[in-house]
């Protein structure tokens, strides 16, 4: 589970107090400080990670960025008598003591690791603070002692000097077996996005100074976006029917679909069908195992956080759900959208509730939706009393957001 080390040694002074607040409130897995008496007002739910004088430095800022005097000032403070209140590096039974839940320090050399490494390991028979790592990844000698950090730390905390990826992917690579956990300092919550995803698994967790409380949430909001495990129903078909000519949509994503996977979409916004990726072989032209041949653009169709979208909205760049035929989810980019006018096909459902779903695709047979157990179903062939997979949503919408409000469709 991704998690977020708040770094207060960064934050401007006047909004220290209230970047403190946010990471407690929003249930921040850790703050990371120079001030031990900072760290010891904190409450156990919260890691307290205190930076040692020789540790690592704040987080870096981006071109543009400015703190004030004061809390530089302050950075300077924190820092000389954070020396004075861990003068070694081994973490001993008073950090417990004096509210330190990890002791973070730099290392620049495979000697410097071994060091921190022992001293792990005698914290760890002696009850004490946790000993973390911290490292500036600038060229293959510190990449590859980062590599050797996230074998044997509990934690290792890397500033990469570059804006590439490339060393992230290989760490992760390196440490996929590793026990630790791998914490990576990010300048804003854009990258922090980017470092989540990076070779599927991403980062354990990430290292980030806010400049406000307002971050500190939006933050928490970033670490909170997953995708739900739906309930999918199965639909009965109650007729097919030829509609005649209309524009239909094809959803051409930047994911490749699973052959049981597709996105769900519906002419009414409380019930969906599950309409299949191109994955599946055709005798006249081949797989486009990205797309979807979604349906009439007046369709929904269901995104992320539980919010719906018109065809016709869908577009370069837009977000959307790939459904599985066993309801498992994840978050897919669209690269482009196609509106093209065909002839149109209405296949009317009904869920065991009695509810009506309905979908219009193109009328032809080469476009597929999915039944139980993720069995394979050209359009044209259905008859009634066939069964699709399904999804029935629970509200009514408004702007694509759920409301409780009256709303029949028909």
């Amino acid at each position: 589970m991704r998690f977020a080390w708040i770094d207060l040694r960064e934050v401007p002074r006047p909004q220290l107090q209230a970047v403190v607040d946010a990471a407690v409130h929003a249930r921040m897995a850790g703050v990371v400080s120079a001030d031990a008496e900072l760290l010891a007002t904190l409450p156990p739910t919260v890691t307290r990670v205190l930076a040692a004088a020789d540790g690592a430095p704040a987080a870096v800022r981006k071109p543009g960025d400015r703190a004030t005097d004061k809390a530089a000032d302050k950075g300077g403070k924190d820092a000389k008598d954070a020396g004075s209140k861990a003068s070694g590096p081994t973490a001993s039974a008073t950090d417990a003591d004096t509210g330190i839940d990890v002791l973070l320090r730099k290392f620049t050399t495979q000697e410097e690791l071994d060091t921190l490494a022992a001293a792990h390991r005698a914290s760890a028979g002696a009850s004490g603070a946790p000993v973390a790592g911290f490292i500036d990844v600038r060229d293959d000698r510190t990449l590859r002692l980062s590599c050797a950090g996230a074998m044997d730390l509990p934690y290792t905390v890397i500033h990469f000097a570059d804006p590439t990826k490339i060393p992230l992917e290989i760490v992760l690579a390196a440490a996929e077996s590793a026990e630790g956990k791998l914490v990576t300092v990010v300048g804003d919550l854009e990258e922090a996005a980017i470092v989540f995803d990076v070779l599927e698994r991403g980062s354990d967790g990430i290292l980030y100074a806010p400049r406000s409380a307002d971050e500190v949430f939006a933050l928490a909001r970033l670490l909170q976006a997953s995708t739900p495990q739906l309930e999918l129903s199965t639909l009965t078909v109650e007729s097919i029917r030829h509609v005649g000519l209309g524009d239909r949509v094809c959803v051409d994503t930047c994911s490749h679909f699973e052959e049981d996977e597709g996105i769900l979409v519906g002419s009414y916004s409380s019930g969906f069908v599950l309409c299949c990726s191109e994955t599946h072989p055709l005798p006249y032209m081949p797989t486009r195992p990205f797309r979807v041949n979604a349906g009439a653009l007046h369709s929904y169709t269901l995104g992320p956080d539980n919010r719906t979208n018109y065809l016709s909205e869908v577009g370069s760049g837009s977000t959307l759900l790939a459904v599985g035929a066993d309801g498992r989810t994840r978050r897919v980019v669209v690269g482009r959208a196609k509106l093209e006018s065909r002839p149109l096909l209405e296949i009317r459902t009904h869920a065991e509730d009695g509810r009506l779903v309905s979908l219009t695709v193109q009328d032809d047979w080469h476009v597929r939706v999915l039944g139980p157990g993720g069995k394979v179903l050209n359009v044209t062939e259905l008859r009634a009393g066939d069964e699709l997979l399904g999804y029935l949503a629970q509200d009514k919408r408004h702007v694509g957001l759920p409301i409780g409000e009256f709303c029949k469709e028909v």
